[in-house]
Order: structure tokens, then C-alpha cells, then sequence
């Protein structure tokens, strides 16, 4: 699953140009490195995210296509 769909579907970013906008600017890392919207995504995966002076650190536990507001944060785990 692409990196900008991810973030949309478990909610981290509400749109998905927005999550694309942060990754071309190089705020998002997958595995300490940055990473591209288009980069694929599996499970187990770490990804950081720089919002303005803080940092948000996740691990991928499942991947789905389309999650329901209550399943979205079964998506990931936080790491912070």
C-alpha cells in the first residue's frame, strides 16, 4: 500500500494531499529513511513523522484498503 494512502486510511493525516505535501517535503521517514508518497508500506514497518516541533512514532500492524473510523487505530501502534 502506497505511504500517503496509509496515513489516510488509519487517520494520521485527514487527506491524502496533505500526506503527500509532508513527504515531499521530507517529513516522514519509513525505517530511518525518508520516504517518497508513493513508497509501499508493509507490516512491521516503523514511520516517523515531524509535525512542527514534535515527532510521531508508529509501527504498521495491519493493512487495509478502507478502515472504519473505529478501526483506524488498529491499524498501527504507537512507539512514543
Amino acid at each position: 500500500m502506497r505511504l500517503d494512502k496509509f496515513l489516510k486510511t488509519a487517520r494520521i493525516i485527514k487527506r491524502r494531499t496533505v500526506a503527500k505535501e509532508a513527504c515531499d517535503q521530507g517529513k516522514v521517514t519509513i525505517n530511518d529513511k525518508v520516504a517518497k508518497a508513493g513508497d509501499n508500506v508493509s507490516i512491521g514497518d516503523k514511520i516517523t513523522l515531524s509535525f512542527g516541533s514534535g515527532q510521531m512514532k508508529i509501527e504498521v500492524v495491519d493493512l487495509k484498503d478502507n478502515a472504519k473510523k473505529d478501526e483506524a487505530h488498529e491499524l498501527y501502534k504507537s512507539l512514543d
